[in-house]
């Protein structure tokens, strides 16, 4: 359902984030290992295992003001492509998956923005062909 579009994003929880990524969004856990009072915690897409998406812990006062900064404008932090927005959106929110607001078309692509639980925007979109 999902493909992953960039290598990684910020979390404030990893164990939130492993529940989520994993049994909301339906990626694989790759690897999960204990690494510096944390863990190098990363899963793939279904299909893509080659891909990895690193749930990295926000250590440091920087990365938290960066993610905190960039939740409050609204921004995502990261991307995944799929193949209908229409689709996933429906199935995720059916899951308790909480969106900013419903798809939209924007440029040439169909987009909707959905909270990851961990202190992110996440994007989803579909390209729909148009330049």
């Amino acid at each position: 359902m999902l493909r992953i579009a960039l290598s990684s994003v910020m979390v404030d929880d990893q164990a939130r984030a492993h529940a989520f990524y994993v049994d909301v969004l339906g990626f694989e856990l790759r690897r999960d290992i204990p690494f510096d009072g944390g863990r190098w915690l990363t899963v793939t897409a279904s299909g893509a295992p080659d891909v990895e998406l690193l749930l990295e812990p926000a250590g440091f006062e920087f990365a938290r003001t960066y993610q905190r900064a960039l939740r409050e404008a609204g921004i995502p932090i990261n991307a995944f492509a799929v193949e209908d927005v229409q689709r996933t959106f429906e199935a995720l929110r059916a899951r308790g998956v909480v969106f900013q607001s419903p798809p939209v078309q924007i440029a040439g692509q169909t987009i909707a923005v959905l909270d990851d639980t961990c202190g992110n925007w996440i994007q989803i979109y579909q390209d729909d062909g148009a330049v």
